[in-house]
Order: structure tokens, then C-alpha cells, then sequence
């Protein structure tokens, strides 16, 4: 395929771009700075909705991972207008552009988060639950509709609920490995929210699985099927690595230092089932939490 990336630099997309040129799919890749090659990279800028609409032209594919980080520090009015604009302004410069273009993609695959159905306690929730409520909530729906609009063009359209990413390249398990490794790590507060995980090998795995099947549309939870709480995974990530992990963060210190977005992000939780992708017979490789932490760590994933 000729497939065109947005957030290449990314934990995932850095990975999904050597994925699919070891497979032998050529590769382009939209860009915020100026180009380096003038062949494969093509500049945008997500907020303004310009893209360089030459980007498009052949392309069989568009893969969408671009999105500022939601839990980068404190939110404020700004903070969050950005979250949102680089998520839909961004979404909806590329479907138009697709929708320009004279030979248009087969399939656009657009990153996406659980955070669509925002806290839910102790519920199972899968694709065919109804979203949230919150800044996150909102945001995740708003970006979906945008990527959904490609579909009146004749575009088989994609939606990635993406989970926790676990990867010792980034992400929150590279966060939280240097304080693990001191013998300072802990669940946040009482340790009880969901954390709906995925490997980084296993999320890649699972792109290039909805790019290939023509047969798949519509939202997909990109989670592992066996969800963890907080405690459970610091207690595990502390077995791992040989490290206690007893030492709890309260509640009112991550509030105290990241406002809003500790409630939204660092103290709530969804336990998400990928029932889609299980139902069309993706099979998982990491599937316990233990056992997969163990293999990114010795392995350096």
C-alpha cells in the first residue's frame, strides 16, 4: 500500500512506520516543521486546517495519530482549546483533503481514546456503550464525528479507541519506570480506577489488522481483554521489577499539582472490553499485565 502517516514521531506512530515499510508499504508522512524529503514528507498544520494537499494524491491509505498530549501537565483554557483543535481542526483539514483528492484513500484509520466513555467505575463497557460526560468525553466525540464524515465521500472509516499504550520507550510506563526503579512507585490514591491497557507490539499489530481487513469499519477499543486496576498494575509493575510499590499517591497532592486533569485522566478509568476486535479474530499476545510488563522490560519494547 501507499499509505500516509500523521504522527510519526509519536510512541505509536514511530512504530506503526517501521511496521508497515518492514512489510514493504511505502510510507509518506504529514509534518508540522519544513520538510526534510521532499518525496515523503509534507507539511500541515493541524489547527489552522492547511495541509499540503499534494500529500494525497496516490495514496491507498490514511493512518491519523496525531493529537497533543492530554496528560502533558495542567490544564487551562488554552491547554485544552489545543487538546481539542490539534484533534479536530486536524481531523477535519485531512478529510477534506481526502475528499479533494482525485483519487481518493480506500480507508482512514483515526486514532481515537476510551476516554470517549469517560469514568465508569467498576462497568464493563465495550463499543456499543454510550460516551461519557467531560472535557475528554466531548473531545472524543467531536473528533470522531469529524473522521466519521469521510464516509459520505465513499471512505471506509476507522475509529481506534486507544487504552493505556505500555511501552518502556514512553507513554505511562516510561514515566513510571525511573521511580519504580528508585522503590518510590504506588497507585495513585486508593488504586482502584480501571486501567485498560495495551502492549505497543499488540496496538501496531492491531492497526495493521483493520487496514487490511476491507471488510471492518466503525469503533474499535483498542484495549487489552483483561483490564487491571491501578493497584494492580504497580503491584505487578513492582514484582517485575523486584522494587516495593506500597507507597500510595494521594488524591489531594496529584490534584494539588495537575488540577482538573488529575481527576480526568490520573483518577478515573473505563474497564473497556475490545469486543470488535476480538469478534473479527484478532488475537492478542500480551493478555496479562505481568507477564506482558516482564517482556517490554527484558526485551527494551
Amino acid at each position: 500500500m501507499n499509505v500516509l502517516l500523521t504522527g510519526a514521531s509519536g510512541l505509536i506512530g514511530s512504530a506503526v512506520a517501521a511496521a508497515l515499510q518492514a512489510r514493504g508499504d511505502a510510507v509518506r508522512y504529514l509534518v508540522r516543521r519544513e520538510p526534510v524529503s521532499g518525496d515523503r514528507e509534507f507539511r500541515w498544520n493541524p489547527e489552522s486546517k492547511w495541509v499540503d494537499r499534494d500529500a494525497f494524491e496516490g495514496v491507498d491509505a490514511v493512518i491519523h495519530l496525531a493529537g497533543r498530549s492530554v496528560a502533558s501537565g495542567r490544564w487551562n483554557k488554552a491547554v485544552k482549546r489545543g487538546i481539542r483543535d490539534s484533534r479536530v481542526l486536524g481531523t477535519q483539514a485531512i478529510v477534506a483533503a481526502m475528499q479533494d483528492a482525485q483519487h481518493r484513500p480506500r480507508v482512514f484509520l483515526s486514532a481515537s481514546a476510551i476516554g470517549y466513555y469517560g469514568d465508569q467505575g467498576d462497568e464493563w463497557v465495550d463499543e456499543t456503550s454510550p460516551p461519557g460526560k467531560g472535557f475528554l468525553c466531548e473531545v472524543c466525540e467531536a473528533w470522531e464525528s469529524a473522521a466519521v464524515s469521510a464516509e459520505s465521500a465513499g471512505i471506509r472509516v476507522v475509529r481506534m479507541r486507544f487504552g493505556h499504550v505500555l511501552s518502556t520507550a514512553g507513554g505511562a510506563l516510561g514515566k513510571l519506570l525511573p521511580v519504580f526503579r528508585l522503590g518510590l512507585g504506588g497507585p495513585l490514591a486508593d488504586g482502584r480506577a480501571w486501567w485498560s491497557w495495551i502492549s505497543r507490539p499488540d496496538l501496531v499489530r492491531a492497526i495493521l489488522f483493520l487496514l487490511d481487513r476491507e471488510d471492518l469499519s466503525g469503533a474499535f477499543n483498542m484495549t487489552a481483554p483483561e483490564p487491571v486496576t491501578n493497584r494492580e498494575m504497580t503491584r505487578a509493575l513492582g514484582k517485575v521489577l523486584g522494587r516495593p510499590a506500597v507507597l500510595p499517591v494521594p488524591r489531594f497532592a496529584l490534584r494539588l499539582v495537575f488540577g482538573e486533569m488529575a481527576d480526568a485522566v490520573l483518577l478515573s478509568g473505563c474497564r473497556v472490553k475490545p469486543m470488535r476486535l476480538t469478534a473479527a479474530g484478532f488475537a492478542f499476545e500480551d493478555t496479562e499485565i505481568a507477564v506482558c510488563l516482564h517482556r517490554l522490560i527484558s526485551q527494551k519494547l
